[in-house]
């Protein structure tokens, strides 16, 4: 990954990060998490990784998110100084689960 690449999902990461907490109406009762930022080479497209807590309530999060890309995106588009914004892609961050599954089968839990 270049250092343009790596600079701009780390841009990216902390922008949407205050949109979300900012612009975003969440239940109380949630923790999100954006883990984890990939932008495409060509800069043309993000996939942003987002987990809840409780695990109970990520589908619900994950269709806010969607139901709100579009303003979450207009809103990043002004926020960024770039001639192209990439476009978001919210996707749900299963890297937890799948720790915690890989771990119960090394135990032998």
């Amino acid at each position: 990954m270049s250092h343009r690449i790596a600079k701009l999902n780390s841009l990216i990461q902390q922008e949407l990060g205050r949109i979300i907490k900012e612009e975003v109406e969440l239940p109380r009762d949630v923790f999100i998490t954006i883990s984890k930022v990939e932008t495409s080479v060509d800069a043309k497209h993000v996939g942003v990784y987002v987990s809840a807590i409780p695990k109970n309530k990520t589908a619900s999060v994950f269709r806010k998110l969607n139901q709100n890309v579009y303003r979450i995106q207009q809103i990043l588009n002004r926020k960024l100084v770039m001639r192209f914004v990439p476009k978001i892609r919210f996707i749900i961050d299963h890297s937890e689960e799948h720790a915690d599954r890989i771990e119960k089968i090394l135990l032998g839990t």
